[in-house]
């Protein structure tokens, strides 16, 4: 599949990576156009998500996306969306358009020890109404997508270190 096919069309987004050990789940809204294309959460080159984590972590920033997922799931982080599908022209959050919820609700189910939830960005963080229901703590940390150029590397990454430490994920 190719940008081109992928503009007009009703977009689905990734399965969730999360299971019964998931203690700490980071929600981004939905996956840009890179992200889409290679199937990855996070998959465009220039977002700080893997960067951040492989800061974090101490682990190879040079890891393969099955590496990184393994490593995510070894250490209790779950990765999903807030939307499961939309309509959008490009990779901004701004685009989206009657954009179909993911069912967040079922994450207690789906991920019994989940203690925090991480909202990567304002338009993940939209749904902290919903999140918070879940009684588990939650958080909005600054997007980790290149559109948040205001924010250098280094700043996300303390943002990000401070809510990770809190969690015992860091």
């Amino acid at each position: 599949m190719t940008a081109a096919a992928l503009e007009g069309t009703r977009l689905e987004g990734l399965a969730p990576v999360l299971d019964a050990n998931t203690r700490l789940i980071v929600l981004g809204s939905f996956p840009g156009v890179a992200s889409l294309l290679a199937q990855q959460y996070y998959g465009h080159p220039r977002n700080h998500f893997w960067a951040i984590l492989a800061a974090l972590w101490g682990t190879n920033p040079a890891a393969t996306y099955p590496q990184r997922l393994a490593e995510a799931r070894r250490r209790g982080l779950g990765l999903w969306d807030v939307y499961a599908s939309c309509q959008r022209e490009g990779s901004l959050d701004s685009a989206i358009e009657h954009a179909r919820p993911n069912d967040l609700a079922s994450l207690r189910q789906r991920a019994p020890g989940l203690r925090a939830i991480v909202h990567n960005g304002g338009e993940s963080a939209r749904a902290m109404a919903r999140t918070r229901a879940l009684g588990v703590a939650v958080l909005r940390l600054p997007s980790t997508s290149p559109a948040n150029a205001s924010w250098s590397f280094e700043r996300k990454l303390a943002a990000w270190r401070t809510a990770f430490e809190e969690h015992g994920m860091a």
